[in-house]
């Protein structure tokens, strides 16, 4: 608590200092209004999203602030969120996470559970080797910690390491921590050392104009990051003391966190201390100086360390000396770029006294390590192989825009589709184009689905999307439009399932007009199609090529039961009562000629009711789709009178429950209904042949059971898991 208040003190100034005390109050304001309504904000759907586990500001901005940098000049987009504050709800509006330093938690275990269900790529990132006591124990500062504090830092390590394997791949800054990170991970683990941000150059180079070096003074720099180091001075004070001897006007300036040692006492005149100072104030402290000193105790767990020090001392032309270790090893050029050394008194006194004495060797030194690390070491610069490495690892994702989440046919089959690609490794989203003035007239009358279970739902007009998408899928001629406004997406396809310009009368107006215009697209949009009729009319009439794959069924959700047809027969209509391609006024003029006291009647509809004048003795609106069904498992008889189907779904659904189907034979049905063989047709229109089939059924039980047992086999020959890699193959 204490500091998150120390954090937004120091933010809340920052923010007055930049931008003014009028912004910071819109600022804040805007802040409480949201905490107040978070449903009211809108969302934003990026890339990557880093969760940070560090309360260490130092590590956090090089590992979370500086990468965001690198993969936004990489063109990725990127936020960051503090772990304690991660929420499974933001699996959604990102494509893939990065988790630093970040100690498991339940919330952190079911998210990553939740993101390899949803195929979202999980990377781990780390600074330093605190995934395991066997590196942590061989560090001084913690073998003198009190029984309970090592319990406690124990702990978090331990917590550390479980995130770190439940992860996919892993990013971190060296080669001696990827070379240890890989016996904890399965996957690969890139090197992404530390480099400058844009604000760190900016800040040394205005320290650099502004600081005026004593030329009488030499003063040699040490800046320790955090109380583990010690042991590290110790290495260089017998040097220093040395040079203190030597050289009358040498000084020694530390600051951060050190405790200095009794044996310096007399040298107390020459030692400049300024304590722990803040990254934008380290420039200015640092620039004074003209030597830095980095030593480091030669163990494994600090051959995994950065060499942050050596950047942040090249960017303000200081001349750093460093322990020939791990990075520093690696990364700086000896006696181009610093000076090396080996861990003994006479190295290190000797690179000492060498750049105390040459002034023209400290500047010639630093010149070239600010070149360097300006040009090779800065976030603009070095992003290309970490959002390589990201994006080739990130799932193939798409984006199904939904007219509505509400339950119809062909929001149903898009579902289908979606679970098949997230079963087989696509990163799935589906994209609510509700419009606002929809929704409200929805809240009036029934619960908006928000969610479906299984599914990543984000709403268009209240989520800005920024993250790349490889494919976007139309599935009504209204959407089409919202895929065509996505700038960041590779492929756009139009999911045709109906033609949807004879889904309005004429004189309708501009609804209908649009809907024919959508399959008329000049911008690239790609058509597929679950109907060999729809892909007929699209090459026939708009000349558009298209590709197709049948519609399917999931027979374990309409189960399976034997009728007898004695006593009262169910009849089935389904169907909106408003719908004037639905026909559905001529089932119930159908049932109408029927006998009341031989005939229940069960009516299905998804948004209508049912009108004054239907006979309906069962009425069932909004079922859930798992429940639909048991619905049609109650009833013995389908009447579908639909005059325009692409594909249409109850006579299938009501097959593979056993049942038989009286039909007008459309476009969208005769795909896979044969008359006298799987169902019955009737000519639109003609009430007394509907009746007559409704009668035939009954009456004639040889008939009854062939279309019962054609009809079985037809639902079984269309199951889904026949048309899997059909479907994938389109999308492909």
């Amino acid at each position: 608590m204490i500091r998150r208040i120390n954090n937004l003190i120091k933010k809340s100034t920052l923010i007055i200092k930049d931008d003014g005390a009028l912004r910071f109050a819109k600022r804040a304001a805007k802040y409480a209004y949201y905490k107040k309504f978070p449903d009211r904000k809108n969302k934003e759907y990026k890339d990557i999203l880093f969760i940070n586990g560090c309360t260490l500001p130092h590590p956090e901005r090089y590992r979370v602030a500086h990468q965001i940098e690198q993969l936004i000049s990489q063109g990725l987009t990127a936020d960051s969120v503090f772990y304690d504050r991660l929420s499974l709800d933001q699996l959604k509006y990102y494509r893939g996470f990065v988790f630093f330093r970040c100690p498991i938690t339940d919330t952190v275990r079911d998210f990553i559970k939740q993101a390899n269900y949803f195929n979202k790529t999980c990377f781990f990132d780390i600074d330093d080797l605190v995934i395991d006591q066997k590196y942590t124990d061989s560090i001084e500062y913690v073998q003198k910690m009190s029984d309970e504090d090592k319990r406690l830092y124990n702990d978090g390590v331990d917590r550390m390491r479980e995130t770190l394997t439940l992860c996919s791949h892993a990013i971190t800054t060296t080669t001696q921590l990827q070379e240890e990170l890989q016996k904890y991970i399965k996957g690969q683990v890139l090197i992404n050392r530390n480099v400058a941000s844009d604000e760190m150059i900016s800040k040394s180079n205005a320290a650099v104009k502004a600081v005026n070096k004593n030329e009488d003074k030499v003063i040699i720099g040490y800046f320790s990051g955090s109380i583990t180091h010690n042991e590290d001075f110790d290495l260089v004070i017998p040097s220093l003391i040395k040079i203190f001897d030597k050289y009358p006007h040498v000084y020694l300036k530390i600051a951060g966190i050190l405790d200095v040692p009794d044996i310096l006492e007399p040298y107390k005149d020459r030692i400049i201390t300024s304590g722990f100072v803040d990254w934008r104030e380290l420039p200015m402290v640092m620039a004074e100086c003209s030597i830095a000193l980095a030593p480091l105790v030669d163990t494994i767990f600090n051959r995994a360390k950065s060499e942050n020090k050596w950047i942040e001392a090249a960017l303000v032309k200081v001349p750093i000396i460093a322990s020939e270790v791990g990075a520093f090893s690696e990364k700086v050029q000896d006696g181009s770029t610093g000076i090396l050394v080996k861990n003994t008194d006479k190295e290190w006194f000797n690179a000492m006294d060498l750049l105390v004495s040459d002034k023209s060797l400290r500047d010639s030194i630093s010149n070239r390590a600010y070149n360097e690390v300006t040009r090779n070491c800065s976030t603009v610069y070095t992003g290309y192989n970490i959002a390589s490495f990201i994006r080739e690892r990130l799932a193939r994702n798409i984006g199904f825009v939904l007219p509505s989440t509400d339950i119809s046919g062909g929001v149903i089959v898009a579902l289908k589709h979606a679970d098949v690609l997230r079963s087989h490794g696509w990163d799935v989203t589906l994209i609510d184009a509700v419009s606002k003035h929809n929704l409200k007239i929805a809240k009036k009358s029934y619960k908006y689905r928000y969610e479906l279970p299984g599914f990543n739902i984000i709403i268009a007009h209240k989520t800005k999307i920024k993250a790349f998408f490889d494919t976007q899928v139309a599935t009504l001629w209204s959407t089409v439009d919202v895929i065509k406004k996505q700038a960041n997406v590779r492929n756009r396809l139009y999911f045709v399932q109906n033609f949807e310009t004879d889904f309005y009368e004429p004189g309708t107006g501009e609804p209908r007009f649009l809907a024919n215009a959508s399959y008329c697209d000049q911008s690239g949009v790609q058509y597929i199609t679950m109907s060999l009729w729809c892909q007929r009319w699209l090459k026939d009439i708009f000349h558009k090529e298209s590709r197709y794959v049948s519609n399917g069924i999931d027979i374990s959700l309409y189960p399976y039961r034997e009728r007898d047809f004695t006593g009262k027969i169910k009849i089935l209509v389904e169907g909106d009562s408003k719908s004037e391609y639905k026909n559905t006024d001529e089932a119930f003029r159908i049932i109408n000629e029927l006998d009341p006291e031989k005939f229940e009647i069960s009516y299905l509809s998804y948004r209508k009711e049912p009108k004054d004048w239907y006979r309906v003795d069962k009425f069932y609106n909004r079922i859930p789709p798992e429940k639909v069904g048991e619905v049609y498992a109650s009833c013995d008889i389908l009447i579908k009178t639909s005059i325009l189907e692409s594909f249409s779904y109850p006579p299938l659904e009501m097959m593979a429950t056993g049942g038989v189907s009286v039909v007008v034979p459309n476009g969208g049905n005769v795909e896979y209904l044969k008359d006298g063989y799987n169902c019955l047709f009737y000519k639109q229109g003609d009430i007394e042949e509907g009746v007559a089939a409704v009668k035939k059924i009954l009456d004639d039980k040889e008939l009854r059971d062939k279309l019962i047992e054609n009809g079985l086999k037809t639902a079984r020959d269309y199951q889904w898991s026949n048309l899997e890699q059909q479907i994938i193959d389109i999308y492909s």
